[in-house]
């Protein structure tokens, strides 16, 4: 049990760093709710368990590859734009009053599971957080590999939880200028993560030159 909570932990801290999920996860909440919040965190998880697929099946190699990494690279800072410019664009559009979370709860699902899966960093991430975790159970067996596993996932629920429960609870605090201070200020994290992308998909791209 002692092994379980270690890396519930261990999935709670690797959730904590403020990163283009959070950012949409709270923009989200804010405009829609729990809800939304909660799924975009949940897409997320779902692309975080499919990488740990990959790697447990040793498939993620083919995606550490310069060509897929470039596309992703690229698909994630179009991703990244796209949702940044909207949430500026919707930031003055939005009232107190509106705020019911009008868009489809899929959405807010495929945002988080978008900005996730797109992620290379996740790829390498997970290559060595969770190649890291399989060396360590090899020798213990399948039971403590089921444990561990549990654990991180477990964790990476938590935090969704939390950061969906505190987007919903902080938005009854909000005036209507708040809230498109809020909105602007997510569309320029989001974009600067974009940037962020883009740049590496360049240094990439002329690598192959």
């Amino acid at each position: 049990m002692n092994s379980f909570f270690s890396y519930l932990l261990l999935g709670l801290s690797l959730s904590a760093p403020i990163g283009p999920v959070n950012a949409a996860q709270l923009d989200k909440g804010i405009r829609g709710g729990f809800m939304h919040a909660w799924l975009v965190g949940i897409g997320a998880v779902v692309a975080d368990i499919l990488y740990m697929l990959l790697v447990y099946f040793g498939v993620v190699h083919f995606l550490n590859t310069p060509f897929m990494k470039t596309f992703l690279w690229l698909f994630g800072f179009f991703i990244l734009m796209y949702t940044g410019i909207d949430s500026i664009k919707q930031a003055g559009k939005v009232t107190l009053s509106d705020m019911r979370g009008g868009e489809p709860l899929m959405k807010s699902f495929l945002t988080g599971f978008i900005m996730s899966v797109t992620n290379p960093l996740s790829i390498l991430f997970w290559l060595g957080i969770y190649g890291s975790v399989l060396a360590q159970a090899a020798s213990a067996g399948t039971q403590d590999l089921i444990v561990h596993s549990s654990g991180v996932i477990s964790g990476l629920v938590l935090w969704d939880v939390t950061m969906a429960g505190f987007a919903s609870v902080f938005r009854k605090l909000l005036t209507e200028r708040i809230l498109v201070w809020i909105s602007v200020l997510s569309g320029i994290s989001l974009i600067g993560f974009a940037l962020y992308f883009g740049y590496e998909a360049a240094l990439l791209l002329a690598a192959q030159l």
